[in-house]
């Protein structure tokens, strides 16, 4: 169960079909994920009435998750990017898939945590 979790808080991020529009994100996250190496297995994304409030959207992983959150109307999103290690060391396809959903919203701020999970 030993693996990287990295959480994002982006703000100043432009206003743009990503952050309102549930099929845009979901198309930007899934070739993300694909780009970094890691597997899609499923995704749900729900965008919140009335239309443009922000979307939640996941992307399961067979390494683990990814879970993406927009509020437009504050021009921000937060990003959790979480993989196990279980039979690779996963930390570079965390990153790359980090970097590329951050290069994507092109904030004008960006606060990134890592913590290391599962170490006894």
């Amino acid at each position: 169960m030993q693996g990287l979790h990295l959480c994002a808080d982006l703000r100043g991020c432009a206003p743009q079909a990503l952050m309102v529009e549930p099929a845009a994100l979901r198309a930007q996250c899934v070739q993300a994920v694909n780009e970094a190496g890691l597997q899609a297995v499923a995704e749900c994304f729900h965008a919140f009435e009335p239309s443009g409030s922000g979307i939640t959207g996941v992307v399961l992983l067979a390494e683990s998750h990814l879970a993406i959150h927009t509020w437009p109307e504050q021009q921000a999103v937060t990003l959790d990017v979480y993989v196990c290690n279980y039979s690779a060391d996963n930390r570079a396809k965390a990153q790359a898939l980090l970097a590329a959903l951050q290069a994507a919203f092109a904030p004008q701020q960006a606060q990134v945590q890592a913590v290391e999970r599962g170490a006894f």
